[in-house]
């Protein structure tokens, strides 16, 4: 039997804070319920992707006009808990000291190498380097359909790791989502004043 998808705690415990501070932890021990997910332990390993995608799609199915707040607070708290706990210090130095388009190669090939942790079953690839663009196939995350691209939780996620440590003023756009209808969700990761006209 083949071994489940798996996918980062964070992707599930960062949403718990956040989520209580929105609509109070009765609604969110509710909402819990609903998507058939038990709270995970603050000490977690590696979650079911299953989990994971019931979690994200009840956010936005329950909460829909609060779901892009929530998940993109969601991502920021995943991108500083990234920082903190799994970027050794030495190589965030590293990546700030390069010019902006070597840091962020480096960081997106730190990136690929550990797609997994937030991409599950999906297939995640680096487009193009410059404009940076990052593509994941079969994203468990992106369920639809919807009309706009979904995926707030990952671009947060992008964009709290390169505005830490390639581009302050980073924008984060995503401009293809499998839950359109596109063949894969796409994300244009580029300082502001490109961030409009790189693709």
């Amino acid at each position: 039997m083949a071994e489940l998808a798996r996918i980062g705690p964070n992707a599930i415990l960062q949403h718990l804070p956040v989520l209580d501070a929105a609509i109070g932890e009765r609604l969110r021990g509710a909402l819990l319920y609903r998507a058939g997910v038990a709270e995970p332990p603050p000490d977690a390993g590696m979650l079911p992707e299953d989990e994971v995608a019931r979690l994200h799609h009840a956010v936005r199915l329950f909460l829909p006009d609060r779901a892009p707040e929530i998940q993109r607070a969601a991502g920021q708290a995943t991108g500083d808990y990234i920082l903190a706990h799994r970027i050794p210090k030495p190589a965030q130095r590293l990546i700030r000291a390069l010019p902006a388009w070597a840091g962020a190669r480096l960081l997106s090939t730190a990136i690929a190498k550990h797609a997994w942790t937030f991409a599950g079953s999906g297939a995640f690839r680096v487009v193009s380097h410059r404009p940076l663009i990052f593509e994941i196939a079969r994203n468990p995350l992106a369920q639809g359909p919807s009309s706009t691209p979904i995926c707030h939780w990952h671009r947060a996620v992008f964009a709290q790791l390169f505005g830490a440590l390639v581009w302050p003023d980073v924008v984060v756009t995503e401009y293809d989502c499998a839950a359109t209808g596109a063949k894969a969700c796409r994300f244009l990761i580029a300082p502001s004043a490109q961030s409009m006209t790189s693709i």
